[in-house]
């Protein structure tokens, strides 16, 4: 039996709108695969539905699809987080190379950055801003999506931008500099640049790691930057499930598969602009304590916006 016309009508319309709502579902969750449970729950419920009178399908789409994604938000913030078996649990999803269409979806660094500050907001923190910020969504959409006054949808999304650019510990020259340390060390680990790594390594630098990170062959301190930056080369596939952030202020690492904060790396920079000291840890505490923040734009970037 086929189906009704007005429902064939209304699926090329939803399959039209697909990418925008799986666009959606992504910013609001992190997540290629729980972006298209969402996208398909807001189908079902749409095609469920009478949308005779609707006369703005791509919004009404919108909030259906938003509700669906705020609905995961909630339940995965009230199931606690497992924490890491093991190294070789970390290394296995760090490694793991996101499927290809969650790559278009994550364009770039800033992105991952952006996905791993957003999932230690609230549920109803991250949608508001998500929606109004990046969507442009009317914050009188929003509140009536979380049940809240138009008000309170706006105070929600303030708070979340405090929240995502919290101000650096560092005076602002310093802190551009620093920043760009770190990012060049990230970028010099990931791609095993031994060269690179000991110009931006003080030759006393120490690294300091927890012991449940690692295995019992690797010291939990190592000192020197021959033996810091060759020992790169076994974690490269960590590093490049890294973002650069401010942690409590300071440019520092996180290792996030998938947008998860799971190790941080905390930088120290001396007044050599070198680095003296890196602390790396997966302490779940240290973890849920930490303010992590984005970057300030480069100043190019400011003044082009």
């Amino acid at each position: 039996m086929s189906a009704p016309r007005g429902l064939v009508d209304l699926a090329r319309r939803f399959d039209a709108d697909r990418p925008h709502l799986r666009s959606v579902a992504y910013q609001l969750l992190g997540s290629a695969a729980d972006a298209d449970d969402a996208v398909q729950a807001a189908w079902l419920k749409a095609s469920r539905s009478d949308a005779g009178e609707i006369t703005n399908l791509t919004g009404w789409f919108t909030t259906i699809t938003a509700r669906e994604a705020i609905d995961q938000l909630r339940v995965r913030k009230r199931r606690a987080e497992r924490p890491l078996a093991d190294p070789d649990e970390l290394d296995r999803l760090a490694a793991a190379a996101a499927p290809a269409d969650e790559a278009a979806l994550l364009a770039d660094s800033v992105s991952q950055a952006l996905l791993v500050v957003l999932d230690r907001l609230s549920p109803a923190q991250r949608v508001a801003f998500v929606l109004h910020d990046a969507f442009a969504m009317p914050f009188e959409e929003i509140g009536g999506l979380l049940g809240r006054s138009p008000a309170a949808a706006k105070k929600l999304a303030s708070r979340a931008r405090a929240r995502l650019h919290a101000p650096p510990a560092a005076p602002p020259g310093r802190a551009v500099r620093h920043l760009e340390v770190v990012q060049a060390f990230l970028a010099a680990s990931a791609g095993g640049d031994i060269a690179t790594l000991l110009e931006l390594l003080a030759p006393d630098v120490v690294r300091r790691v927890d012991p449940a990170l690692v295995g019992k062959e690797v010291p939990t301190e190592l000192r020197g930057a021959r033996r810091v930056a060759e020992e790169t080369r076994r974690f490269a596939g960590r590093a490049r499930a890294g973002a650069v952030l401010l942690v409590d202020g300071l440019p520092g690492i996180v290792i996030a598969p998938r947008g998860r904060p799971q190790v941080l790396l905390r930088i120290g920079i001396g007044a050599d602009d070198r680095i003296h000291t890196v602390d790396i840890t997966g302490n779940p505490d240290d973890l849920r304590r930490a303010v992590l923040a984005l970057p300030a734009p480069a100043q190019g970037a400011r003044d082009a916006g």
